[in-house]
């Protein structure tokens, strides 16, 4: 398959050279060594807790973790608003749950493409704080926007929905969807962790009110993730835990929270993921998101072309691939998801998505696959 000028990069990434062909992207991408150099970097020569002294090393680590703010939040296109690092995406999509002060009668929206982690919070948050949840059926290309306006209403205190499918690579249309939930006063988060890694991302008056990501899915370090809020909602959100870190003062029996991103990481922050996060956001911008697209858009349609022409394989998805990121999910006549991809690995040595994928709605109820799916994904 074509590169697409991206090739001399693959000297970064140090794990190919095991002869490893890497399709599963969606799940997580590899890390190239100037992410493992950063946080190297860290432990070795920096070691320190931020925020919490004035001797050399916690001086400069405060420094790099502060500016690991700023590197990811300017590559997300918030430098404006306020980045919250999290575990990963699902923390993120949990602040906002349980952050909310939920009111009688508030009805929330979210659909069947929803990765699990965008789904099943929804469920138990509803049985907690009793807001009414209606989950919008979607077609089997992933197209959301008509069913989602049936569903608005003035009561609809939220609208939460994955910018791209992490099983039919549909991409959803952001700003027309941010736009019509804004026009019932609603909010919006937007599980990003699909179109972060693998496109520009345009922060526009119509957009998104809360962005969540996780850093394992562009290049990063696990355990690290964020949340973007924006700017002047920090209020509309109680943070999840408070403690060192997240407080201004504290009386005897009161306390005020700090101001931006430091009210929500209460306690010791993955300060070496943050550093590797924001070494993934340089290289990516290094590179050039745009760039990245691109190449993406052309390892696709190759991808396609070569699996509509073998008999049995169904591809599911848009074929539209100006609305279709770089997922390909795909069965096989007559054989199981698992079966395929064990046969790819030990035969091949190619790595591959095989079954539910986390989206056990979407496959049982919109696309009658209740075994699951093959998925191929690629990247850089």
């Amino acid at each position: 398959m074509s590169d697409n000028g991206l090739g001399d990069i693959r000297k970064d990434f140090r794990i190919l050279s095991t002869g490893l062909k890497y399709f599963d992207n969606a799940a997580t991408s590899l890390t190239p060594d100037q992410v493992m150099e950063a946080m190297d970097n860290y432990y070795a020569t920096f070691r320190a807790n931020v925020g919490r002294g004035v001797y050399r090393s916690t001086r400069i680590a405060s420094e790099a973790y502060e500016a690991a703010h700023r590197k990811v939040a300017q590559f997300v296109d918030a430098s404006n608003d306020v980045l919250v690092f999290t575990k990963n995406c699902t923390e993120a999509i949990g602040m906002v749950i349980n952050g909310l002060r939920w009111r009688k009668g508030d009805k929330v929206i979210i659909t069947m493409l929803e990765h699990h982690s965008n789904y099943a919070p929804w469920i138990r948050a509803r049985k907690v704080f009793g807001f009414d949840l209606e989950v919008v059926r979607v077609g089997s290309n992933g197209i959301i926007t008509g069913e989602l306006e049936k569903a608005l209403d003035d009561r609809t205190r939220i609208v939460s929905f994955s910018h791209v499918s992490n099983v039919l690579g549909s991409i959803a249309p952001l700003e027309e969807i941010c736009k019509l939930a804004h026009s019932h006063g609603a909010f919006v988060l937007v599980d990003a962790s699909q179109s972060v890694p693998h496109m520009p991302m345009r922060s526009t008056k119509e957009s998104y009110d809360f962005m969540a990501f996780s850093g394992h899915k562009m290049l990063g370090p696990t355990g690290i993730g964020a949340l973007v809020i924006r700017r002047g909602l920090e209020d509309e959100i109680d943070p999840l835990s408070v403690g060192g870190g997240a407080v201004k003062d504290v009386s005897l029996d009161e306390y005020e929270l700090a101001e931006g991103w430091e009210r929500f990481e209460a306690g010791t922050p993955n300060i070496a993921g943050a550093i590797g996060l924001a070494r993934a956001a340089e290289y990516l911008d290094g590179i050039g998101m745009q760039r990245v697209r691109s190449h993406e858009e052309k390892l696709l349609e190759e991808m396609m072309s070569m699996l509509s022409g073998i008999e049995g394989i169904k591809i599911y998805g848009p074929n539209d691939m100006r609305v279709k990121s770089g997922i390909v999910s795909f069965s096989v006549d007559g054989l199981s998801p698992h079966i395929i991809a064990s046969l790819l690995d030990s035969e091949y040595g190619i790595a591959v998505r095989s079954g539910h994928m986390c989206c056990y709605p979407l496959m049982k109820y919109v696309l009658g696959k209740p075994e699951g799916l093959i998925r191929a994904s690629v990247y850089i």
